[in-house]
């Protein structure tokens, strides 16, 4: 395996990662709120402000997003 394909693949792992992390987290927001249904994108967007706000794999996070998007698109 080159260096590139290997680096792909932590890249992947890591962002799959910090997408467990913030679905965890957007969970539990959730429960707090006594499981209100109807605000799943809010529970996310706070999720994702709060997990990455301190973690250096934030940019890594945000251009495999952009990726996938464009991709989608």
């Amino acid at each position: 395996m080159d260096i590139n394909t290997r680096r792909k693949k932590q890249q992947a792992l890591m962002t799959e990662l910090l997408e467990r992390k913030i679905r965890l987290h957007a969970q539990h927001l959730y429960e707090q709120r006594g499981k209100e249904d109807g605000l799943a994108l809010q529970d996310w967007a706070e999720a994702e402000s709060r997990v990455l706000e301190n973690s250096i794999l934030a940019p890594l996070y945000r251009k495999s997003r952009e990726n996938s998007s464009e991709a989608d698109a």
